[in-house]
C-alpha cells in the first residue's frame, strides 16, 4: 500500500494536530449517503421552511455507503502512517449526524471539547465517559464531510496544537483519565489557540488527534451540512513511554506534552 503522507505532513499532523485528506472518497458514494439521511429526517430537502431546528441529530449507519466512504484504500493507508499496521480497527459503522440547518437559533451544542473514548460507572451517561493519556479506545478523531461545507456552513472548529495541552493535563491523571465534562470544564484555561475551519468538498475527511479541542457553530448558510465524526478505533492501548518499537506519530504528539 503506497504511503500518501509527506514526512512534512507526518510532521504537520505531530505538532497542528490533523490532517486533512481531500477525495477520501468519491462523489457518488457521497451522494448516496445524503439520499439515506434526507429520507430519515423530518423535514423536506426542497422546502426550507419545513427545516426548522438548527439541528438534528440522525442515529448509527452500517449501510454500504456508509461503510465504503471510510474504508478506502487511501485512508487506510494514511491510518498506517499516523498509527502503525495493525493499530486500529476498520470502521463498521459511522456514528450519530448531527446534521446542522441554516439557523437564527443557536444550538445548544457548540461547547468546546474533546471526544471521549470510554465509559465511566454509567456507561449510559454519555458525560461521565473519559479520556486518559493513552487514549484508550480511540485512535483518531474523524470529521467526514459529506456535504460541500465552506465558512459558512456551520465548520467545525479545530484548536490547531490544542492537543499538546490536553496530553499535558491528562498527563497528570493516573489510568482513569478525565471525564468528558471534568476536562471539558478545564479546557478554558488552557493557551489561546489559532483557529481553523473544517471545511472542503464532500469526500473530505480529517483526520484528528485524539486529544484535538474543537467545537461545533451555528450555520450561517443556505444548504444544511452533513458531517460524521466517528473514533477510529484502537486494538489495544497507545505507547506513551518506554516503547522499544518507536512511536507512531499520534504517539509522538503526546511524548511532545510529557517529556
Amino acid at each position: 500500500m503506497s504511503e500518501i503522507l509527506s514526512k512534512k505532513e507526518i510532521e504537520q499532523f505531530i505538532f497542528n494536530g490533523f490532517i486533512r485528506i481531500d477525495n477520501a472518497f468519491s462523489q457518488e458514494v457521497a451522494e448516496a449517503v445524503l439520499k439515506i439521511l434526507w429520507n430519515d429526517l423530518p423535514c423536506d430537502k426542497s422546502n426550507p421552511s419545513t427545516w426548522k431546528e438548527p439541528v438534528i441529530r440522525l442515529g448509527m449507519y452500517t449501510q454500504k455507503p456508509f461503510i465504503d466512504s471510510i474504508n478506502t484504500q487511501k485512508l487506510y493507508s494514511v491510518f498506517n502512517q499516523l498509527l502503525g499496521k495493525e493499530k486500529w480497527i476498520p470502521c463498521q459503522s459511522v456514528g450519530t449526524f448531527p446534521v446542522r440547518f441554516p439557523s437564527s437559533q443557536q444550538p445548544n451544542d457548540t461547547g468546546k471539547h474533546v471526544d471521549a473514548s470510554f465509559p465511566g460507572n454509567d456507561p449510559n451517561n454519555f458525560f461521565e465517559w473519559r479520556v486518559n493519556v493513552k487514549s484508550k479506545g480511540r485512535a483518531l478523531l474523524m470529521l467526514i464531510l459529506y456535504s460541500d461545507v465552506s465558512e459558512n456552513d456551520a465548520p467545525t472548529v479545530i484548536y490547531k496544537g490544542s492537543h499538546i495541552d490536553v496530553a499535558r493535563l491528562l498527563s497528570k491523571e493516573d489510568d482513569s483519565g478525565l471525564s468528558f465534562m471534568e476536562l471539558a470544564s478545564k479546557l478554558d484555561g488552557l493557551p489561546k489557540r489559532e483557529e481553523v475551519y473544517a471545511t472542503g468538498k464532500a469526500g473530505t475527511v480529517y483526520l484528528c488527534h485524539p486529544f484535538l479541542v474543537h467545537s461545533a457553530q451555528s450555520h450561517k448558510g443556505s444548504t444544511p451540512k452533513f458531517m460524521a465524526q466517528p473514533p477510529l478505533l484502537l486494538r489495544g492501548e497507545l505507547s506513551v513511554w518506554d516503547s522499544d518499537a518507536g512511536y507512531s506519530p499520534v504517539e509522538q504528539a503526546i511524548r511532545l506534552a510529557i517529556d
